[in-house]
């Protein structure tokens, strides 16, 4: 997959698949009883709101020239109670509508947040995080609306046509031929920009993912962006995104909003026609009430379908947040447990990579038909030079990705037939990244480990000397961090993060360059803190620093996708090949 960045637009789709719609319905059957209450408060309110003209056709037609003051009185107490049920009714739709809406918007972003959570590596590899982050939380709330109030709206806008037309009928059956009249030009018009408001809505949806992918690429390098002075060049990035934000929305409005003034004009072509023919072709059959009436429930007629061509607009805005939030769901879970995965077995830490073959893109490989085996208990050390292919072994350990062929076993298990819980929980990783959560020292450090106790926490954070700063803070363990602990630094963060992976008494330890932000004098506080860790323990080590790693059981130089040279230090040294080449340029650079 090519790698997605924020100014590289999404793949639009020519084609709505309607199956995403009925799709979306399943979040709303889980609520039909808020539905139905809601729909059936509006459908009360919108009969008592088509009693009305017949109140004011009797009025004016019967009451008035009668003089009968009583009816009259009457029929005004009658207008009033049945506006007070209107307003009753409006508030317990709303009220059911927002408790249906905010129950979706629950759900949609569950399944979302579920199914993010077992994506693979290379899935947020391939994509900006702000891309991702306006699926979540922009298109659902869009979507959610549409599907509360949308739909109810639709239903009842349709039945309510359904029932002034029986009215019309009822009351004057020719005046009710001239109010269909407009019907065949509006449908005609709706369908024929029906293909170009969707894709204008997706072009829009793309430049907003492009907006938000930068602004929050650029809030977490803010302190990159300062240093290098890039200020003024980046305000102009997002002049550029936000002006094609602007744009693509102006464009979709505009179509969307073509189709509320031809509403308008065949609605007001339709309302002054009935009086035109009532008053000039059959003003001898029809009397002024009834004329009333007829203008009041064509105006009934045409609302609604001003409201429906609101809400047909909305569902094509929808349609193409739809899309996006299921080609989310939808996008496979490659690394995953298989139907008869197996819980593997307390480890003792052996691991062999048989003839393995690995690559991140197809035709590229990063590991050519790589094997070695590890004895439980042993440490290894992999060296050599950036891209080389380290960070992807150790990647393969963990089963963070799948492998092309060849087999990766850890104690003569095949790991892509064992539950990844299972193998993950017997592991203690600390990656190069180092990420710090939001919330006390103390919750960072219990995070692998959540029955730890307090004094297990402290006693992790000893050993690899992060309890000399913890001490230090305002609250010790207890002090508040925020995300990505920006108020430590670099070498606390990772100590931090080293004190989590211990905590975790793991079979097998992996470290990825976990001293690379630490001072020479820590680090050596640290390497004497973690021997006793390593101990009878199946470690992997990638380091820059070669004199953190002269202990280690075996050291394996890997250059293209291939491992080199292997054996301990001193036997690598005499060898004077890869490995002492590049020991002996550190030692000098040094």
């Amino acid at each position: 997959m090519a790698r997605n960045r924020f100014d590289v637009d999404e793949e639009l789709v020519e084609e709505f698949d309607y199956r995403q719609l009925v799709r979306s319905l399943d979040y709303v059957k889980k609520y039909k009883g808020l539905f139905f209450g809601a729909f059936s408060f509006s459908m009360i309110s919108v009969i008592l709101g088509l009693l009305m003209p017949l109140f004011t056709k009797d009025a004016i037609d019967v009451m008035i020239p009668a003089k009968d003051v009583k009816s009259l009185i009457w029929c005004g107490i009658a207008v009033v109670a049945i506006i007070i049920a209107q307003a009753i009714c409006n508030r317990m739709r709303s009220r059911f509508s927002a408790m249906a809406g905010q129950a979706i918007i629950r759900d949609i972003r569950r399944d979302l947040y579920v199914h993010l959570q077992y994506l693979p590596f290379d899935y947020f590899d391939s994509r900006p995080h702000g891309k991702i982050l306006v699926r979540v939380i922009n298109y659902v709330n869009s979507v959610s609306d549409f599907l509360t109030n949308g739909i109810v709206n639709i239903l009842l806008q349709l039945i309510s046509l359904v029932v002034i037309a029986i009215f019309m009928l009822f009351v004057n059956a020719k005046l009710s031929l001239v109010v269909f009249a407009g019907l065949p030009i509006f449908l005609i018009y709706i369908l024929s920009i029906k293909k170009k408001q969707r894709l204008a809505w997706q072009i829009q949806a793309n430049k907003h993912s492009n907006f938000t992918a930068y602004l929050a690429e650029s809030i977490n390098g803010e302190h990159v962006s300062q240093s290098f002075a890039r200020e003024d060049y980046n305000c102009n990035i997002n002049t550029r995104l936000t002006t094609e934000a602007r744009d693509s929305y102006m464009h979709a409005i505009i179509l969307n909003h073509s189709v509320w003034p031809l509403t308008m004009i065949i609605s007001r072509a339709v309302f002054y026609s009935i009086y035109l023919i009532g008053v000039v072709y059959m003003r001898s059959s029809i009397k002024v009430g009834m004329l009333v009436a007829m203008t009041s429930y064509s105006n009934n007629f045409w609302n609604p379908m001003i409201t429906l061509s609101d809400y047909y607009n909305q569902m094509i805005n929808t349609a193409s947040y739809l899309e996006r939030i299921f080609e989310l769901m939808d996008a496979p879970i490659s690394v995953t447990d298989k139907p008869d995965a197996e819980v593997l077995p307390p480890i003792k830490g052996q691991v062999d990579f048989d003839h393995v073959v690995f690559e991140y893109e197809k035709d590229h490989p990063i590991l050519k038909d790589v094997s070695f085996h590890v004895d439980p208990g042993t440490s290894i050390a992999l060296v050599g030079p950036t891209g080389a292919g380290k960070s992807t072994i150790i990647n393969l350990v963990s089963r963070f990705y799948n492998i092309k062929s060849g087999q990766v076993r850890i104690d003569g298990h095949d790991i892509a037939n064992v539950t990844l819980r299972s193998l993950r929980s017997q592991m203690g990783i600390m990656l190069q990244d180092t990420f710090i959560f939001s919330g006390t020292i103390m919750e960072n450090i219990r995070y692998g480990r959540l029955d730890a106790t307090d004094e297990e926490c402290i006693a992790a954070a000893k050993q690899v000397y992060a309890d000399d700063f913890i001490s230090k803070m305002p609250k010790g363990y207890y002090t508040e961090i925020n995300e990505n602990g920006d108020m430590l630094s670099a070498g606390q963060r990772q100590l931090l993060s080293f004190a989590r992976t211990l905590l975790s008494d793991p079979k097998i330890l992996i470290l990825d360059e976990a001293t690379s932000s630490i001072d020479t004098n820590t680090e050596l506080l640290v390497q004497e803190g973690i021997k006793s860790l390593l101990k009878n323990r199946t470690s992997f080590v990638v380091a820059h620093r070669l004199s953190t790693i002269k202990d280690c059981t075996t050291i394996m130089y890997v250059n293209d996708g291939q491992i080199m040279e292997r054996g301990n230090h001193e036997a690598l040294m005499a060898k004077k090949g890869l490995y002492y080449e590049l020991y002996t340029s550190q030692l000098s650079n040094n």
